[in-house]
């Protein structure tokens, strides 16, 4: 299949670690991946604080920018983000049609109907559960609110994991419990955001996992702060770098804030990723504000080839 890579703004600015094991992950399943340049966020942030007017032309920007899929040029979409995929099928067409654009609004619906969260795609479309991943880790696992509720994936992500060899695969106590991120709900309710995150990393402590794996890194930024500010030692992955990860390429941890004893190199393939805000309440998305924001360069023309 020829693929074309949604690889969210959040993900591009701070996580690139996440598309890129994207990309690695199913062109070793022999698939052809492709990096639309003029891609940028998807209006989420913006419709989450009523912004509607202002969103009209990030949707349109994206539905321009991932339109090829719909004339057969790619056969599928892929976004690394059940949060970012719930907003293109559930947001931009509500959107759009409530602010008076209905052709935008149709040819919304029309490309997210072609595009998958990443667990979506492998076990829905290319009807896989073994991928071929090696990880002896700990793991535990974070449904994230978006991925749960809005797009339902379900237990593909745990039935990925599951397949992996190597891995240890711990319960999650309590783990449809939301982390407190939620966007900008962090920033409006930052006291009760950090009673939210406090309550899901004494869960994931309680399981001795060394790794916690989502498939937001959103998500992952807000509980991974509150990991490392209590000490806790225990590393975040994206389900991507887990599924990416193989013998030959194996994973590896990546340098927690005011932790950088247990920091490991990293392999050239894997770019490395900012570090996670300090606190909960600063956690906020960091999207572009419009269709101008550049891919970045781990991106661009290297790990995927570029689309138009």
């Amino acid at each position: 299949m020829r693929i074309a890579l949604f690889a969210t703004c959040i993900n591009e600015a701070m996580f690139p670690q996440a598309p890129a094991a994207t990309v690695r992950l199913l062109e070793r399943l022999g698939h052809e991946v492709v990096f639309p340049e003029s891609q940028a966020c998807c209006g989420q942030m913006h419709v989450n604080t009523g912004y509607f007017r202002e969103a009209v032309p990030v949707i349109r920007n994206h539905v321009r920018a991932f339109e090829p899929v719909l004339d057969g040029e790619w056969d599928a979409v892929v976004g690394p983000s059940g949060s970012c995929v719930g907003s293109v099928r559930h947001q931009q067409a509500m959107v759009a049609r409530r602010e008076g654009e209905d052709r935008l609004a149709r040819d919304a619906e029309l490309v997210a109907s072609r595009t998958y969260e990443l667990s979506e795609l492998l076990v829905d479309v290319l009807g896989t559960t073994d991928v071929g991943a090696w990880f002896p880790h700990s793991v535990t696992y974070h449904p994230t609110c978006h991925s749960l509720r809005m797009i339902k994936v379900g237990d593909k992500p745990l039935r990925l994991l599951r397949a992996v060899a190597g891995i240890d695969l711990v319960e999650l106590p309590e783990a449809q419990a939301c982390c407190g991120f939620g966007g900008t709900f962090s920033l409006k309710n930052s006291e009760t955001s950090a009673a939210m995150v406090h309550e899901k990393v004494r869960n994931v402590v309680s399981t001795g996992a060394e790794v916690l794996v989502a498939g937001d890194y959103s998500c992952l930024m807000n509980m991974a702060g509150s990991l490392s500010r209590q000490g806790t030692g225990v590393h975040a992955a994206h389900l991507a770098e887990v599924l990416a990860s193989t013998r030959e390429a194996p994973w590896s941890p990546t340098v927690l804030p005011g932790d950088r004893s247990r920091a490991t190199a990293v392999p050239a393939a894997v770019p490395g990723p900012a570090a996670p805000a300090a606190r909960a309440e600063e956690a906020g998305p960091a999207a572009p504000a419009g269709p101008a924001a550049a891919p970045s360069s781990v991106l661009r023309g290297t790990t995927a080839e570029v689309g138009r």
